[in-house]
């Protein structure tokens, strides 16, 4: 079948995708589990025409701050215990419990595709990327998370999700930095002054 597959995309002029094998799924393992920290420009577009743009910060274990660029308001703060969700525009501030949301799978400690916690239920590689989608059988309420990497250097280059109004959101990082020591204040948050350090030093 598989063998079908493969001579009906080539006929079509169709890239086949790849078979997730062992080797694939450690690769990602690996480079996820050796991701300590990060630092990227990113852009956010919603499949209902959205977009918005800002800096974002992972510290593993579970750190991860998203600050947005005007004329966007928001800030999200993770510290390890909740997410917060500022919108400084509407002084709202929201606590969000991390399994609430997919993406901070990418902030664990230890990435283990097991079928159990994390399970592959989608994959895709081709001569530029690979991409992989994830779901937590667990928890039947968060939708699942796809990853999507570059194969040359190998890399985390994007993410995508599908919120509660059922509408996809696609995270894109660019001058993406790994090697920084990231001041563990950025990863506090502080209503009075809005959090807004921008505490990065290089390693």
């Amino acid at each position: 079948m598989k063998k079908l597959l493969l001579i009906v995309c080539l006929c079509l002029g169709i890239n086949a995708p790849a078979w997730a094998g062992q080797e694939d799924l450690a690769k990602i393992e690996d480079y996820l589990n050796n991701l300590q920290n990060l630092r990227a420009s990113f852009v956010q577009m919603s499949s209902n025409g959205g977009t918005a743009e800002g800096k974002i910060y992972i510290s593993k274990p579970s750190k991860i701050r998203m600050e947005y660029t005007a004329p966007d308001s928001l800030l999200i703060v993770g510290n390890g215990d909740y997410i917060i969700y500022n919108d400084k525009e509407l002084d709202q501030i929201t606590n969000i419990d991390y399994k609430d949301i997919p993406a901070t799978m990418i902030l664990t400690q230890k990435i283990k595709f097991d079928g159990k916690k994390l399970k592959v239920i989608d994959f895709y590689k081709d001569g530029g990327q690979t991409s992989l989608t994830v779901e937590m059988p667990e928890n039947k309420t968060v939708k699942p998370i796809t990853l999507i990497f570059d194969n040359s250097p190998f890399r985390l280059k994007q993410w995508k999700v599908v919120d509660q109004q059922n509408i996809e959101v696609t995270i894109s990082l660019f001058d993406i930095e790994t090697d920084v020591a990231l001041d563990n204040n950025l990863f506090k948050f502080d209503k009075k002054s809005g959090n807004s350090g921008s505490g990065a030093r290089r390693k």
